[in-house]
């Protein structure tokens, strides 16, 4: 640590998932019988950006009424964004930012597992897209699940076929601030990415990489290891 540093307890990743309210579950039930998902999309829009309490609760329910599955505890942060959210499996004590976006795909999968936090402004390619619980996803820091093929070369590289590579990080993993994972890459149980990063291959559990393209740097569990006891 530098000097001046600082150690605090942890907040969120310590914090129990509580129930949320029974008027709360009706009220996103409600919303998914008398609504279809374009009506829902709409009123989110009149929600996205509040700062009341209200406006929180109406982000919850609404992203209850669309997903697959949303559990208890989440909060939607201001401005928070989603694409194809029929496809969304959201666990309990989530934390989605102010300004994140999901991406998903009408046909793909993402996967948000127990007590993730997703720091503000981040964005997710989510086509193909498993996190793990207890995941901490820095600020701006962003999933790339899909690029083009390129081919054939006589025509505009946007006009080119997708690849869709599946992109799984492990439980306890911590992503830094403005990393950028990229289509195919598994991060491993307990590793840290550092800040800025391009994660371009698999990443082992509990090592720490940083870097463009990232690269190892240490492992947590040698470190673990050789600390006296």
């Amino acid at each position: 640590m530098t000097e001046g540093s600082r150690v605090v307890p942890a907040v969120h990743g310590r914090r129990p998932i509580e129930r949320d309210p029974p008027a709360e579950l009706e009220l996103a039930a409600n919303l998914k019988q008398r609504h279809d998902q374009l009506a829902l999309r709409e009123l989110y829009g009149h929600h996205v950006h509040g700062e009341s309490d209200r406006d929180a609760v109406m982000r919850r329910a609404i992203w209850r009424a669309l997903a697959r599955s949303f559990g208890d505890g989440v909060r939607v942060g201001r401005g928070a964004l989603f694409v194809h959210p029929e496809t969304f499996e959201i666990g309990g004590g989530v934390v989605i930012g102010d300004q994140v976006i999901i991406q998903g795909r009408f046909d793909g999968t993402c996967v948000i597992g127990d007590g993730v936090w997703i720091g503000s402004q981040s964005y997710f390619d989510a086509r193909d897209l498993v996190i793990g619980e207890q995941v901490g996803w820095g600020p701006g820091a962003k999933v790339l699940g899909s690029e083009h093929t390129g081919l054939p070369a006589d025509v505009p590289i946007i006009a080119t076929d997708l690849a869709i590579g599946p992109v799984r990080i492990g439980a306890w993993a911590d992503i830094g601030v403005n990393a950028v994972i990229l289509p195919g890459v598994t991060v491993g149980k307990g590793a840290i990415v550092g800040a800025g990063a391009v994660v371009t291959q698999d990443v082992e559990p509990f090592s720490v990489v940083a870097g463009v393209p990232a690269r190892l740097l240490r492992r947590r569990d040698q470190v673990a290891a050789d600390r006296p006891s």
